[in-house]
């Protein structure tokens, strides 16, 4: 699918990407009826949350879908990033009227397996055989594997272990911020960097714990599904680690906003970055601990 810009400003997958969302999974025009998923990858450069609409092939329990990049010879970003890190969350309409994420581990297919269901694909929609000569590739097909903490295993237990330590490194790098914010106000204009550098510095750093605060929260998104069909009377449990979630994101989008701003090369415009920030993560160790109490528990058995 392509990036190209509408006339409302959106890109044309922003646009498919919203129908999606708003229709359980349902979208119109070239794309009626087609199965569709949305795929969030992490930015293998950036670290920032991608997203991508995507046509999957059900086989069992798993999901396919297919680097076609509507028949461009390079293949899509998404693609790369999954090679990066094949933790993929993907959003899917349901029977329940409403789309769901889900986390899922990307495998990429090889040799004979590839090949018999990029046929199997083209035989369904024939336009995936004509992307594929335009391409001049081979085009990558790439299963999905969806979360499932069914009999609880060492696997169960390591997703535990991975929640904790997360988290650590959140609180690690939250602190390391601060501290940036904190050198940046009290460096020595004589020996200090020059403050729109001290300033560009900043605002990386900020923008980095940003992407993965962000990106920590929509895999959980798609972790809680697991959890929500293992484990029915965590639903509500999970329903406000969601709600915090949604609180969390809105206030990452402002925050982003003023850092693409730039400035932050006076003290006092620190002093107001330092105290969006603050906003920004209020509350956020309280949402661990919880997190942690809640969830932690139901994975040890």
């Amino acid at each position: 699918m392509t990036e190209e810009q509408t006339g409302s400003g959106l890109s044309w997958n922003e646009r498919v990407i919203q129908e999606f969302r708003a229709n359980n999974g349902r979208v119109g025009g070239m794309f009626e009826g087609a199965p569709m998923v949305v795929l969030t990858t992490m930015g293998r450069k950036t670290g920032r949350p991608h997203v991508n609409p995507a046509i999957y092939y059900k086989d069992g329990d798993r999901y396919l879908v297919f680097a076609s990049n509507a028949g461009r010879a390079t293949n899509p970003d998404w693609y790369h990033n999954l090679l990066e890190s094949p933790q993929v969350t993907m959003e899917i309409g349901t029977q329940e009227g409403a789309v769901r994420p889900f986390a899922t581990r990307a495998q990429v297919l090889e040799g004979e397996e590839r090949d018999r269901y990029w046929e199997a694909q083209c035989s369904i929609d024939a336009t995936f055989r004509d992307y594929e000569a335009k391409a001049g590739r081979t085009i990558p097909v790439v299963a999905l594997h969806p979360l499932n903490l069914g009999v609880i295993t060492d696997r169960s237990r390591m997703i535990g272990a991975q929640l904790t330590k997360h988290h650590a490194d959140l609180r690690a790098e939250l602190a390391r911020v601060r501290a940036a914010v904190d050198e940046t106000l009290s460096a020595d204009g004589a020996t200090a960097l020059p403050a729109a550098d001290l300033a560009e510095q900043l605002r990386r750093r900020c923008l980095t714990y940003c992407y993965g605060l962000q990106m920590h929260h929509i895999r959980e998104d798609g972790s809680f599904s697991a959890f929500e069909d293992r484990f029915p009377h965590l639903v509500p449990a999970i329903g406000r680690l969601r709600a915090e979630h949604k609180v969390v994101e809105d206030a990452l989008a402002e925050f982003e906003e003023l850092l693409n701003k730039g400035g932050f090369d006076k003290p006092e415009e620190v002093e107001r970055l330092r105290a969006e920030l603050d906003r920004v993560v209020s509350g956020l160790e309280d949402h661990f601990r919880y997190e942690e109490e809640t969830l932690l528990p139901a994975l040890e058995g």
